[in-house]
């Protein structure tokens, strides 16, 4: 593993050679840089190439690390504050033989016999609203980005502590759960993010550019997911 400074910030990177011709950086979703060389390439060219870069590469990281959740320690007691599609609720836990979680005006009401399944019971919840919430808002935008001859495969939920959501070379979009909690603008940004994955996968100026057209507001949408969901 190489490295270099610029400014207070140390860049460390790989390097992979190949028969390529040019050099070529990448920002990894996990902020990784990935640094691809012809085999002729000395480390004092690949140097100035990331010194050059070294504002872009920061500026990425920045970038996927605000795309990143937060987690903050839940006790699950009553008069907690919990999040669901961008409101906050009160957690209001009680006492009874059936179990169930409703929504009752400003309050997400537990009701279990056994007060330790309460966050299990409340996570199940989340999970089966993210289900349906997210099928529902991802439709008509799969639909809207047919024209450009692209489907996801498939939308799958899993939990990821370091993302939002990915897209996989087969084109299978996976969304974190964590996401019901924000309201439904970020659910639409983070899936429209996906979506044009289908089409550029890296970061680039064409990716953006995509972004911006699919989705004029997104920077607004981006910036609420990153400081709602702390």
């Amino acid at each position: 593993m190489a490295s270099i400074q610029f400014g207070s910030k140390q860049i460390d990177y790989p390097i992979e050679y190949s028969e390529r011709k040019t050099l070529g950086i990448t920002v990894t979703p996990d902020m990784d840089v990935l640094v691809k060389a012809p085999k002729n390439s000395t480390i004092t060219k690949i140097e100035e190439k990331l010194k050059k870069k070294a504002p872009w590469i920061i500026k990425q990281q920045s970038f996927f690390l605000a795309y990143h959740p937060k987690t903050t320690e839940r006790k699950y007691i009553s008069g907690e504050t919990h999040l669901y599609l961008g409101r906050q609720y009160l957690l209001k836990v009680e006492e009874n033989v059936k179990e169930s979680v409703k929504l009752k005006g400003k309050f997400i009401e537990v009701k279990t016999p056994d007060k330790t399944r309460v966050k299990q019971l409340l996570n199940n919840w989340y999970l089966e609203h993210a289900r349906s919430k997210f099928q529902a808002t991802a439709l008509p935008l799969i639909e809207r980005f047919k024209k450009y001859k692209v489907e996801p495969s498939s939308i799958v939920l899993r939990e990821m502590p370091t993302r939002w959501g990915s897209c996989t070379p087969k084109g299978k979009i996976i969304l974190n759960p964590e996401l019901i909690k924000a309201p439904k603008g970020c659910i639409e940004y983070v899936i429209v993010h996906e979506l044009c994955h289908l089409i550029h996968h890296d970061h680039t100026q064409k990716f953006i550019d995509l972004q911006t057209k699919e989705m004029k507001d997104w920077e607004k949408w981006k910036t609420k997911l990153e400081r709602l969901l702390a």
